[in-house]
């Protein structure tokens, strides 16, 4: 490993052997000398050691041969019905990469997106449905989570305000969920009751505007990658690191919209730049924050391409620094984006393709936050709705919507490279995984 590459602490002053290092030492006795500088080596062995410790340990984390052991996490799988019959509680082994269900936890129609409450108490589900209660929305469902062994009790279900609901997210402050309705082109702002079941909307904007060309103007050469464009599709909605702005995507618009939260009034108002477009028919889908906070890389479905913006926390804008393909280089054909990740130190972003059907590994430079295509991997299924990686930060697993599968891969070489533990676990179209932490 080129430790160059690392941000070691230097070894602090007291740490060093040297005369210099060392505090005035009196000349009452030749022996109390000895003793003190005794005592001084014995102090510095000890902090060396310790530093040395450290540094082992993050050198370890990233050894490629040698898996971490550490307890089962687990996780619930939303999923499309009829395929499936709904949620499903998972248990994760870290050490082999093995994906086990345990039951189904909830019996509700096509949970699609997962979301937990920031005190992990919670759960929410949309569900991806245009009908309910015989309207033309969606729902989205709220559980309570039994900590000790992840069963899920209903709490209530209430209207998304819009059809075919396809992502939500939950406030950092815990006051509300917030929901995209794809079908509907529309965003809804739910709040969160004192037991965690969800009240009506409080707020709902309607997109309107400009639509996008059916042709992306990034798309590779070939490409059939057209859908989308026929009216707006609201598509992911999330806050910022300190809930004081709320971005979404509309792929029919090829726009990233920014709100304020108006906590008072359980309103989102339209910041100073409300909105900023991707190039004409790229179709934006997701978007992940870097762990700093002020770099956001979004993910446009059609035009197969990763953007990477600069993200202002005090007024919630965004702009445009760097453009890439998901692809590798020479790929001719259609392919669609779907999931887009950042990993816990902030070192590399992952992007999935869907027909393609892999996951893109890019570097993160540490200063500028651009992006450098490392490699792929493939995700040994069909159609990667989503991935998800787990809390240790050692474990990647893909849900192969059309192959009816989840696949698990280890990350290696400190995230750069994605290894097949051999696992595949059978799952009706599965869309999306969260871990209960």
């Amino acid at each position: 490993m080129d430790v160059s590459s690392h941000n070691f602490f230097p070894v602090p002053e007291c740490c060093l052997t040297s005369e210099t290092g060392l505090p005035t030492i009196s000349n009452d006795t030749a022996s109390k000398k000895e003793k003190i500088m005794s005592a001084i080596s014995r102090r510095n062995i000890l902090r060396g050691a310790a530093l040395m410790a450290g540094a082992a340990t993050l050198n370890a984390s990233e050894d490629d041969d040698s898996p971490s052991s550490k307890k089962p996490i687990l996780a619930y799988v939303g999923a499309y019905t009829p395929n499936s019959q709904g949620i499903y509680l998972f248990s994760l082994d870290p050490s082999s990469g093995s994906f086990t269900q345990v039951k189904l936890a909830a019996a509700v129609r096509s949970p699609s997106f997962l979301a937990l409450h920031p005190q992990g108490r919670y759960l929410y589900a949309v569900n991806e449905i245009s009908n309910f209660n015989g309207t033309t929305s969606g729902s989205v469902s709220a559980f309570s989570i039994n900590r000790v062994n992840g069963d899920l009790t209903l709490l209530n279900v209430v209207s998304s305000e819009g059809g075919g609901p396809a992502h939500l997210s939950v406030d950092p402050q815990g006051q509300f969920v917030f929901v995209a309705n794809y079908g509907g082109g529309s965003i809804a702002m739910l709040p969160i009751g004192m037991d965690g079941s969800l009240q009506p909307a409080s707020d709902v904007h309607q997109d309107t505007g400009s639509l996008g060309p059916t042709k992306a103007a990034s798309a590779p050469p070939g490409s059939f990658a057209i859908s989308g464009h026929d009216a707006p599709h609201a598509h992911m909605i999330q806050a910022d690191h300190a809930g004081n702005f709320v971005l979404h995507t509309d792929l029919g618009q090829d726009r990233i919209y920014s709100w304020k939260i108006n906590r008072a009034a359980r309103k989102l108002v339209p910041a100073a730049t409300p909105f900023i477009t991707v190039p004409p028919g790229d179709g934006p889908r997701h978007f992940a924050f870097h762990p700093n906070g002020v770099w956001l890389y979004s993910l446009q479905e059609e035009g197969s391409t990763l953007i990477f913006h600069t993200y202002s926390p005090d007024t919630g804008a965004l702009v445009d620094k760097q453009q890439l393909s998901t692809l590798p280089d020479g790929f001719v054909g259609t392919n669609f984006t779907s999931e887009v990740s950042v990993s816990a130190d902030g070192r590399f972003v992952y992007a999935a393709n869907r027909l393609h059907d892999t996951i893109a590994i890019f570097s993160v430079d540490r200063t500028s936050g651009q992006l450098s295509y490392v490699g792929e991997a493939s995700t040994l299924g069909d159609y990667p709705r989503s991935f998800t990686i787990d809390p240790t930060g050692s474990i990647l697993l893909s849900c192969n919507q059309r192959s009816d599968a989840i696949t698990s891969f280890r990350l290696r070489g400190g995230g750069s490279k994605l290894d097949f533990t051999g696992k595949y676990v059978p799952v009706g179209s599965p869309a999306h995984i969260v871990f209960l932490t």
